[in-house]
């Protein structure tokens, strides 16, 4: 027999003809608030792997932007500290390090002040000659959303953004949360789309750039033996449960502003939600990819009544608790938070998606703030069966359970016999981890996501279309939850799953939300 080579075999992309990654092109990075937490713990620390990892090209300069008063220096020096405390390769390679700071300047100024950027022109011009850039830029938002407008401005008012260029690249990545509502992320769109295309905007969700987002997308479509039971047919429900034990840390005026619903749910949550229960993309690129998830936001029923809301959602705050046997405070003891602060730190909903494939299976979705543990994940239910050849509640409904963090990882529940002579059953997994199965750590959000910003793959990056789809839902649900006349919060304790009209949510449907 020929030779025929072992599934787990990685494929040589150019003899199957896949399509291989390409290398960037020169570029300059530049990131507005480089002296803020972003900048610090994940986009240096981002791009430093990527240069340890020799995926960065090798014309690289980075420019950070803030009103801080530092020397290029004193910020060369601040960054290695950061990169130092927040890397996941460690301990530094001082050759790498070496390189990449070379290419490392620094533009003090306040943003509203043209002077900031003709100074950052002039940087700009300056890496061209010396790092060999080629004007190649991607400008990078790491600042309040109240700042956008001003930059993008400022920007074109310096001729620092260009239409897209066979020669040359301008590109702008916009982090969350765009907008606050959908006439103020309408009214951004418009101011974006002014003064660049919307080929050179990469809205940023970094949960679309977790290994294991990516790979539910691989799980469901190429693997024949789970698209067949993916659909109405064979699925129960489904539960996405996106929970932290981190309270706001800090962030008291920022979350005072934004709630659960804006932190966590137009973005985080709707974008999972999008990849469980779209259908299969006609190709395997950016447009395609995101034409399916638009159709599945579209599809979500919304909550046009106070009574729709009522009866689908159920928000909460949480009050002082104990988690891992340490004491924390309740939210409105939490620095910069209002006294009698109404502002939600927990949601469970229920959506319905009104298309062939779902209509009448249930999404139930929950975020949290100082939940009992960190863990984000999408519990597919299965049917239960017709009939049980063992006896009244022998066997429990088959459960698929995709883990986005902290391990990542998918585990499939099923039932088996117990040995012995009597046919007992019992519920056993079978789990995958990534860790253990391929050796190696996987590589953070933000390092795939610069990566395909400076290659120019939109993919993982959200589309306009879909931002305001995702804000038509949530904003209907916040007419009625932000409304001075609507009931305050339900008090849930620091370290439990949220308050108990969540549980009640599933149980008016004869459901439980899965045990963690």
């Amino acid at each position: 027999m020929p030779y025929a080579p072992e599934h787990d075999e990685v494929p040589n992309p150019l003899r199957k003809g896949l399509r291989a990654d390409p290398a960037p092109e020169p570029c300059a990075i530049v990131v507005f608030g480089a002296s803020g937490d972003l900048a610090h713990r994940k986009l240096l620390p981002a791009l430093y792997n990527l240069a340890a990892a020799a995926r960065l090209p090798a014309s690289f300069g980075l420019v950070g932007v803030s009103k801080s008063p530092f020397s290029h220096e004193q910020f060369q020096k601040d960054m290695r500290e950061a990169v130092g405390r927040f890397s996941r390769t460690k301990p530094i390679d001082e050759e790498v390090w070496k390189d990449f700071a070379e290419g490392m300047r620094y533009c003090a100024g306040p943003f509203d002040d043209a002077a900031t950027f003709q100074r950052l022109k002039a940087q700009l011009e300056e890496l061209d000659k010396m790092r060999g850039t080629r004007g190649n830029r991607l400008f990078y938002f790491a600042t309040p959303p109240s700042t956008f407008p001003v930059l993008l401005k400022q920007l074109k008012a310096a001729k620092l953004i260009n239409k897209p260029l066979e020669t040359q690249s301008t590109r702008i990545v916009i982090e969350k949360p765009f907008g606050r509502d959908l006439p103020s992320a309408r009214a951004l769109n418009q101011l974006v789309l002014d003064v660049a295309d919307e080929k050179q905007i990469f809205r940023i969700d970094h949960y679309l750039g977790k290994e294991t987002v990516q790979n539910l997308l691989v799980f469901r479509f190429g693997n024949s033996i789970f698209e067949p039971i993916w659909n109405r047919q064979f699925v129960d429900h489904v539960e996405i449960t996106a929970g932290e034990e981190l309270g706001i840390e800090a962030r008291g005026r920022y979350y005072e502003e934004a709630g659960i619903m804006r932190d966590m749910i137009q973005n985080h949550v709707l974008q999972l939600v999008c990849l469980t229960a779209m259908e299969p993309p006609v190709a395997f690129d950016a447009d395609a990819v995101r034409d399916e998830k638009i159709k599945v936001l579209r599809a979500i029923q919304t909550m046009d009544t106070p009574e729709q809301v009522a009866r689908n959602v159920v928000i909460g705050q949480y009050t002082e608790g104990s988690i891992a046997g340490a004491d924390v405070p309740g939210y409105q003891q939490e620095k910069d938070v209002a006294q009698g602060s109404r502002t939600p730190t927990f949601v469970a909903l229920k959506f319905n998606i009104n298309s062939w494939r779902w209509g009448g299976v249930p999404f139930y979705l929950r975020a949290g703030k100082r939940m009992p543990k960190r863990a984000t994940e999408i519990a597919v239910f299965f049917k239960p069966l017709p009939h049980s050849l063992f006896g009244s509640g022998a066997t429990q409904p088959n459960v698929l359970v995709i883990r986005v963090q902290p391990q990542e990882g998918i585990a499939l529940r099923f039932n088996a016999k117990v040995p012995g002579e009597r046919y007992r059953p019992r519920t056993v997994s079978m789990d995958f981890r990534y860790g253990s199965t391929f050796g190696a750590t996987s590589p953070e959000a933000y390092e795939r996501l610069l990566l395909d910003a400076m290659r120019g793959d939109q993919t993982l990056f959200t589309r306009k279309d879909e931002v305001e789809a995702a804000w038509r839902i949530v904003g209907n649900i916040l007419k009625v939850t932000e409304n001075p006349e609507s009931p305050a919060p339900f008090a849930y304790e620091a370290g439990t799953w949220g308050p108990p009209q969540a549980d009640q949510l599933l149980e008016q449907d004869g459901r439980n939300w899965r045990r963690l």
